[in-house]
């Protein structure tokens, strides 16, 4: 009998609004543990607010999100951000050394990171020893990302959120980054939820893929769908982009 798919993260009913305007209505459904899920869809459509929920940077207006089975809101949020690490497409950095960004989750902690602990971080990302001492602000595009990747590795948390983080990136830096996630998921067993409007990237890096529309949900499933889509919302925007 196949087991069921364990769940990381659940959505239940729900909405966000600011004021008067709408911008998640009713978003239900489930991410599963150990997989990349891609969030793909036309601008505007609510993706980057359903990951800020899910790392609490902000709240539902209504409904319940779910992390590994706590209620999201009975978290401390220093534990939530440690459960949840979150990559974005700009890649800040903190002035100072690829060490000192690196250690900046422990620091804020009032913990430290070894040396050790920090060249193994630039070993799963990628990056040569000799990055550590490194000034943040020389990085290329693709290191910096690198960089904020492995950062967001220091607190081990299970689950990661990446936003758009290879937009900015030339095809080859783009290529070192999908590979070094899909190795994170692949041998740190890592849940990842990814924003993508690199339809190809979802395509083939997606274990399940959510495609959203005017703060909906329009369809989700294997990413097989984004071959197949069954709706015509779907099917208009991975035909031209639009939904």
């Amino acid at each position: 009998m196949t087991q069921p798919h364990k769940e990381a993260i659940r959505f239940e009913n729900v909405s966000y609004s600011v004021g008067d305007v709408s911008i998640l209505t009713k978003i239900s459904g489930s991410i599963i543990a150990n997989q990349i899920t891609t969030l793909v869809g036309p601008s505007g459509s609510g993706k980057t607010t359903l990951l800020k929920l899910c790392n609490g940077l902000i709240s539902p207006t209504d409904g319940e999100i779910w992390i590994e089975d706590q209620a999201i809101d009975t978290y401390d949020p220093v534990d939530l951000r440690r459960e949840i690490g979150f990559a974005l497409q700009s890649a800040p950095m903190i002035r100072g050394t690829v060490y000192d960004n690196l250690a900046l989750p422990l620091t804020l902690q009032n913990k430290e990171l070894l040396k050790k602990e920090a060249l193994h971080y630039l070993d799963t990302v990628g990056l040569e020893y000799k990055f550590l001492t490194y000034n943040a602000a020389d990085l290329s595009g693709g290191q910096r990302q690198k960089v904020s990747i492995a950062r967001t590795l220091v607190n081990e948390s299970p689950i990661l959120l990446l936003d758009e983080i290879t937009s900015a990136l030339d095809q080859t830096s783009a290529y070192d980054i999908e590979q070094l996630i899909r190795n994170i998921k692949d041998i740190h067993g890592k849940t990842i939820i990814w924003i993508t409007h690199n339809l190809i990237q979802a395509k083939e890096l997606g274990d399940y893929t959510w495609i959203m529309a005017d703060g909906k949900v329009v369809e989700t499933g294997t990413s097989d769908i984004l071959h197949h889509p069954t709706t015509a919302t779907a099917q208009r925007f991975i035909e031209g982009g639009q939904a």
